[in-house]
């Protein structure tokens, strides 16, 4: 890694779990990325034990949290706020409340560091809700959870982003029996909403063309969901100058884009899915390894890879980087978007 580059966005990226892979995925990313400025924030130790055995050539250097970059480390460097302290590393592959704290606390440092205009986004490597559950957080439900709570933010959707396809969740963990009556009008505008807003400040579209699914087979023929409450937001939305078009079957959509992708051009920006496996499904098969979690909403760009802790590769060496280092590119073209936008340093 070269030496930082002041123009270019500056990125907060959490080790994660230091029982799973994050450590040596963002090890592994950070020797062959760029365009960024890297802010490690996680125990100094991990990453350091990390890059030793994945065998690169990157230093990791301890920096004051106030002032990160008061100055250049030079080539190779890779400043680290250290939040580990004189806590123990965990054993690899081990979830435990010592990496369930040493986890969230690296969450909550690199919020703040967001927050306070420090750093122009974050990227979060995967941390294990039982084990943060495990060091007393017990109402803990997950990364942009956390997170929305933290910054205060009143409306946040998940983006699953896979090469070209956008994917943009109106729900994500609930029960298949319990869907229905977490879909209302509100709800589904409001992701539509979100979506518009991110692809035209993030991507550069003013007008992106956003395709809604409708929660049943065949919207319209079965239930009363998607009349009731799906068409009526995406007609606000319409109503309001968005391009949006739907309920549709998420089957044929799905395989209309998919014909698309394989012939240069989708027919839609973006896709807004009912709920998790509709929409998420399509994205892993189109990019297994190199998937990318969004949070939309938050007052930063948050970006994540597309896997878990991933327990059961920890200290092998096996973990692949794709989804990391996809996270840290697209978090770093966002945040470069941002900065251009509001003008900030």
């Amino acid at each position: 890694m070269p030496g930082l580059n002041p123009i270019h966005p500056r990125l907060a990226v959490t080790l994660g779990d230091p029982a799973g892979v994050g450590p040596e995925v963002v090890a592994r990313a950070l020797a062959g990325a760029g365009g960024f400025r890297p802010l490690v924030v996680g125990p100094f130790r991990a990453l350091e034990a990390a890059l030793a055995a994945v065998g690169s050539d990157l230093r990791p250097v301890p920096v004051d949290g106030a002032d990160p970059w008061a100055s250049d480390p030079g080539p190779g460097a890779v400043p680290v706020v250290d939040t580990g302290g004189e806590m123990p590393l965990p054993d690899a592959g081990v979830p435990s409340a010592v990496s369930g704290r040493l986890a969230l606390d690296a969450l909550a440092a690199a919020c703040d560091l967001a927050l306070a205009g420090t750093v122009d986004g974050i990227v979060t490597a995967p941390l294990s809700k039982a084990a943060v559950r495990l060091a007393g957080a017990a109402g803990f439900v997950g990364q942009t959870e956390g997170l929305q709570q933290r910054a205060g933010a009143p409306h946040v959707r998940m983006m699953m982003a896979g090469g070209a396809l956008r994917v943009v969740l109106a729900t994500t963990h609930v029960a298949l029996a319990a869907l229905p009556g977490r879909i209302d009008t509100e709800g589904v505008y409001r992701t539509i909403r979100l979506t518009h807003d991110a692809l035209a400040r993030h991507e550069g579209r003013s007008s992106p063309r956003i395709a809604v699914c409708g929660l049943n087979p065949h919207p319209g023929e079965f239930g009363d969901e998607d009349a009731a409450r799906v068409a009526p937001a995406v007609m606000r939305a319409r109503d309001e100058g968005i391009d949006a078009e739907g309920p549709l079957a998420a089957d044929g959509l799905f395989g209309v884009i998919g014909r698309g992708l394989r012939e240069g051009a989708g027919p839609y920006d973006a896709v807004v899915a009912m709920y998790h496996d509709q929409g998420l499904i399509p994205v892993k098969l189109l990019a297994p390894d190199g998937a990318v979690n969004v949070t939309l909403g938050l007052p930063f760009v948050r970006t994540a890879p597309g896997h878990g802790t991933g327990f059961a590769l920890a200290g092998t060496g096996a973990a692949r980087p794709d989804s990391m280092a996809a996270a840290l590119a697209l978090a770093a073209r966002w945040a470069a978007a941002r900065t251009a936008r509001t003008g900030a340093a």
